[in-house]
């Protein structure tokens, strides 16, 4: 039984560390872009375009894997829309983190009406299909980062209301808060100081695989040309340039494809990990 769990953990460890191993390099890649590419995303060579990976006969010397149609260097390219990828992620998933974990956390420890109303709230929202709902409000608030992210906290935040909920009734179900509450703490402080710290990890795992979601989001918008400025450089928006010149020149769309699928695949095995990790079994 005890070996079981040894390896599980090593497992679990092996998980951890890969993925986030990923999203290390890959932060460390986007703050440093200036110093890895010799080349900045927006310049131009029409002499150079689609011009093959170093490894490939015929690649000019200092474009890394490649050039782009334009004759864009497509290594810097995929660092700079790194940033973008990482600034969403970062910044949406916090605030639907915050925003959906508040109210879910609000309706699980407090019920009544509380509960009704948030509950309620969470069933409409959930009634609308997420994909056209924020290409919608892309179309409503116009492209640009900050359309992005708002897009995202809007449609995900029921994720998070809906996990945190259940979690805050299963801990208000114990006996340390009504042992608070005797001692002479409010409802408020009880939920905030006893019931959070338990709800935490729940959280932390969720908004990993949030960052995920938020990744791929904003690579679906940059796909159909509603994220940022088109001449920026986004995974979803290299996808879409490549996909017209696969035959040709399959390195434009592979590249940022296999980067976009390792980003989200690390999320997701990163909060799957954490979600082991705090499993009181395990532990």
């Amino acid at each position: 039984m005890l070996d079981g769990r040894s390896q599980i953990r090593r497992k679990i460890g092996l998980r951890l560390w890969l993925s986030g191993g990923w999203l290390l390099i890959l932060v460390l890649a986007a703050v440093f872009a200036p110093l890895l590419s010799p080349h900045g995303p927006l310049e131009q060579d029409l002499f150079l375009g689609r011009m093959p990976p170093f490894w490939v006969s015929g690649a000019e010397p200092g474009y890394y894997l490649g050039t782009d149609s334009l004759g864009r260097d497509l290594l810097a390219r995929i660092l700079y829309g790194a940033r973008v990828a990482l600034i969403v992620a970062l910044v949406a998933g916090s605030i639907t983190a915050l925003v959906g974990s508040t109210l879910g956390l609000l309706a699980g420890y407090l019920r009544g009406w509380v509960d009704v109303v948030i509950s309620r709230l969470i069933d409409i929202w959930m009634a609308f299909p997420p994909v056209l709902f924020s290409i919608l409000l892309i179309a409503v608030l116009g492209p640009g980062l900050v359309s992005i992210i708002i897009a995202i906290v809007v449609i995900d935040w029921t994720r998070f209301a809906r996990v945190v909920r259940a979690e805050a009734m299963a801990q208000g179900a114990m006996d340390y808060p009504a042992s608070a509450q005797i001692a002479g703490r409010t409802r408020l402080s009880t939920m905030i100081v006893e019931i959070l710290p338990n709800v935490l990890p729940t959280i932390v795992v969720l908004l990993t695989l949030e960052m995920g979601i938020a990744v791929i989001v904003e690579a679906i918008l940059s796909f159909v040309n509603l994220s940022i400025s088109t001449d920026d450089p986004t995974w979803g928006g290299m996808i879409s340039e490549g996909r017209t010149s696969i035959h040709q020149a399959w390195w434009i769309m592979v590249f940022p494809l296999v980067t976009l699928f390792l980003t989200v695949l690390s999320f997701s095995q990163f909060g799957e990990g954490l979600k082991d990790r705090f499993d009181p079994v395990l532990r």
